[in-house]
């Protein structure tokens, strides 16, 4: 008798732990047998430019470093951006609140005034303000006018970018630049402390694990994490409740604004010391913690592995481009195709597909 393969597709009720992560390892197989094609076509074998990015981000103390000091900002991106999923708020705009919390710490530091000990945490207020209020501006357009919130945070961000070169080119232009668009060198009393020999500024990192465990406590044993989750999962269900989706977008909003102003504030009082290009602030942070978030499947915890995984990848392009003497661009390229096979992926989530031997 003749035996025949077939298949049979059925729905998952719920995916489990276990099939949401061997899911997420697949697609980031997938992304890596891709990449590797890119290196092939530049000449360089895809085996060794992967242990070189190894070596290069976890086989030293100094690529170690860099690879934490690279995971803090996506960390605190990454874990903001896990509350406004949840919530279906699509935040596209986390690079343009990182730059504004930035902006934030900035005038805080140089025009505020403040006596050295308030100096910083003044900083990190001004900051997560800034960013939050960059945040509110697309859930308010959201909730009261319809508007799409991937477009207006998306959008959103370049009026942050062009608004902060305005500003290190006019008004607050320092007169020591000489001819050079950032400002003063912030007082002493406003730089982050560096763990000793690297450049990781330590209080950042410890907030956005404090920040990570606090979230997901939020999440998953509060009211307000139950009425976020409600949203996600069936706003019809939320507003039969009386659950306020007005009330929930800002808090989402205001929350993942917030942590993403934080991250600005780490990058500028930790790592530049002033208020410089934005291309020279943040190396994509916001838009490559867009992943962070999705791989970590929206739980802040998650996003602790997640980050660090991205910091070895951002970490990666540096040596690729020394080493091998390919374009950082590269790493865009697999970041991007992480991206596409996570969303590719989710159909294995909502659906099981079982193969069957028929006679």
């Amino acid at each position: 008798m003749k035996r025949r393969v077939g298949f049979k597709v059925e729905r998952r009720p719920v995916a489990s732990g276990r099939v949401v992560f061997l899911v997420s390892l697949l697609a980031i197989l997938a992304a890596l047998v891709v990449a590797g094609i890119f290196f092939r076509i530049y000449g360089v074998s895809p085996i060794r430019a992967y242990q070189l990015i190894l070596r290069g981000s976890l086989g030293s103390r100094f690529g170690l470093a860099e690879t934490v000091r690279r995971a803090i900002p996506l960390l605190l991106c990454g874990v903001g951006l896990t509350i406004a999923f949840r919530a279906l708020f699509w935040n596209i705009g986390a690079e343009g609140q990182l730059l504004m919390g930035a902006v934030g710490a900035a005038g805080v530091a140089l025009f505020s005034g403040l006596p050295g000990p308030l100096l910083l945490p003044g900083m990190f207020i001004g900051g997560f303000l800034a960013g939050a209020a960059w945040g509110l501006i697309p859930a308010i357009l959201k909730v009261m006018l319809g508007l799409n919130d991937v477009i207006t945070t998306l959008m959103m961000n370049y009026i942050a970018l062009y608004f902060v070169e305005w500003l290190i080119h006019g008004p607050w232009k320092g007169p020591s630049a000489r001819g050079f668009a950032y400002t003063d060198t912030f007082p002493r009393a406003a730089w982050l402390p560096t763990l000793y020999g690297t450049r990781i500024h330590w209080p950042t990192l410890v907030l956005g694990l404090v920040l990570a465990v606090v979230m997901y406590i939020l999440v998953t044993r509060t009211r307000s994490g139950f009425e976020i989750r409600v949203i996600g999962e069936n706003p019809d269900a939320a507003r039969f409740a009386g659950i306020s989706q007005l009330k929930t977008t800002l808090v989402v909003m205001l929350i993942s604004g917030g942590f993403a102003g934080l991250a600005g504030v780490g990058e500028i009082a930790g790592i530049h010391l002033r208020l410089l290009g934005p291309t020279h602030i943040s190396m994509g942070y916001g838009y490559t913690a867009i992943i962070v978030a999705w791989l970590a499947r929206r739980n802040p915890l998650a996003v602790i592995v997640t980050s660090l995984l991205f910091g070895v990848i951002m970490t990666g392009g540096d040596v690729i481009k020394v080493s091998l003497g390919l374009p950082f661009q590269l790493i865009n390229v697999f970041n991007g195709l992480i991206l596409f096979f996570l969303i590719g992926s989710e159909i294995l989530l909502r659906y099981k597909i079982s193969f069957l031997l028929r006679r």
